[in-house]
């Protein structure tokens, strides 16, 4: 198999975790004999600082060439001060619009090797913890019009508008129900109908694009009532469906209570390649250039990428199963315990590979 993957390292510690991703990549084609092509874009604060724009065109090009988008992250303190248009966020929201990304899916899990660094009660994470969030991304008061801040009776006033049409609900709920059949059939949909028009029609199109799969189980809940459920009982969940901005918070949630940002990777996907592939986290400038950062959310996004990009399961698989043999003895700092191997991000990177 031969494909064409563009990488945006974008700032902070992307260069570095991604470098490690990239060779464990390249591992992999070795030893299943595929062919995987690079091509290096500039995304974020570090497009700005090149060419004065978060997503430049050439960029943007290089993405709708490519198979599929791998990025590291974006952002730090040294672009804090640009507005919402010109910093380096700009360019991952732009990116999303551009591709016709939809959907954001977010494997929060537990791998039993973690447990020690589950932020849960030992009785709950004993229980298992294995989400997929699937958040929209197009849609609500991230994209909404008007929006803005004015002078009304003498005061700053601002204002967001969520919105969402039906065919982009109906569309994330297919995506839901579809990924749910794959794994444990079960759906929840979380939303705010008691409150918001909107969510009251997002509820209506959920349980009507439901009646094609009879075979997978719908629950609602409300988005505060699904929070803490998180932390209460977080093995009830297997499919977790909601809109952007509250799959913006839940996703967090549910990432973080297995113990670190740093383990856990996403997609966003949309009608047609390309996906991007990307780990959850931060760009971490505090740390960047020190060798300190976890690589293991961005191979695991590799993997991700595999999978869902270009159909390997057994490489997935073999990346996924490389990663839990390294946390059987050896730890980056943000999710050290005692009696296990400090190592940093080159490092686990070859730890990775070896056992790949």
């Amino acid at each position: 198999m031969n494909k064409k993957i563009c990488l945006l390292p974008g700032d902070g510690i992307g260069p570095e975790i991604v470098h490690e991703a990239v060779q464990t990549l390249d591992v992999v084609a070795k030893r299943f004999g595929h062919a995987f092509s690079y091509e290096r874009a500039l995304i974020g604060g570090a497009a700005i600082d090149a060419e004065g724009n978060p997503l430049p065109p050439a960029t943007l090009a290089a993405c709708k060439a490519s198979d599929a988008v791998f990025l590291g992250a974006v952002g730090g303190p040294k672009w804090d001060h640009f507005d919402n248009t010109t910093r380096p966020e700009a360019g991952l929201l732009g990116i999303r619009k551009e591709l016709g990304l939809f959907a954001n899916l977010r494997p929060a899990i537990l791998f039993p090797e973690l447990a020690g660094a589950c932020l849960l009660r030992p009785d709950i994470a004993r229980a298992g913890l294995d989400i997929m969030v699937i958040r929209e991304l197009t849609g609500c008061v991230y994209f909404g019009q008007p929006r803005g801040i004015e002078t009304r009776a003498g005061e700053r006033v601002g204002f967001n508008n969520m919105i969402y049409r039906e065919h982009e609900i109906r569309r994330i709920a297919k995506l839901a129900f579809e990924t749910a059949r794959l794994r444990r059939k079960k759906v929840c949909s979380c939303d705010k109908a008691n409150v918001l028009d909107v969510s009251r029609l997002w509820r209506d199109v959920v349980g009507e694009v439901h009646k094609d799969f009879h075979d997978v189980e719908l629950t609602h809940m409300y988005a505060d009532n699904a929070a803490m459920q998180l932390v209460r009982a977080p093995a009830q969940f297997d499919v977790l469906v909601t809109g952007n901005l509250f799959g913006d918070i839940l996703s967090d949630e549910a990432a973080v209570i297995t113990g670190s940002l740093g383990m856990l990777p996403s997609a966003s996907l949309g009608a047609a390649a390309p996906g991007l592939f990307e780990p959850i986290h931060g760009s971490a400038p505090d740390i960047a250039g020190q060798d300190k950062a976890n690589p293991l959310a961005t191979i695991l996004s590799a993997a991700m990428m595999l999978r869902m990009a270009f159909g390997l399961e057994k490489e997935a698989d073999a990346v996924e199963n490389a990663v839990r043999a390294c946390l059987k003895d050896y730890r980056t700092g943000d999710i050290m315990e005692a009696g296990k191997n400090l190592v940093g991000t080159r490092k686990m990177g070859t730890l990775v590979r070896e056992r790949l």
